[in-house]
């Protein structure tokens, strides 16, 4: 008995021929280079939206601490 899996499904929704040529037919598509560029890029741009987070939540602590400071050194 053979499986198919859920995302196969999804595939054959999607595109009956699509899933047939790749499930049946062995075909490949085109274009493979181009999506693994693709994936390498989304892979750099999500490591500097990270960074780019962390880089906001350092400088708002700095800045929380420079207005703690602003404020306890003007109340001695």
């Amino acid at each position: 008995m053979e499986v198919i899996r859920a995302s196969e499904v999804a595939d054959y929704v999607y595109c009956a021929r699509s899933w047939w040529l790749g499930r049946v037919a062995g075909a490949e598509p085109e274009g493979r280079e181009r999506r693994a560029h693709g994936t390498l890029m989304h892979a750099i741009h999500g490591r500097g939206v990270r960074l780019s987070r962390v880089a906001l939540v350092a400088g708002l602590i700095a800045l929380a601490i420079a207005l703690i400071t602003l404020v306890a050194g003007g109340a001695v």
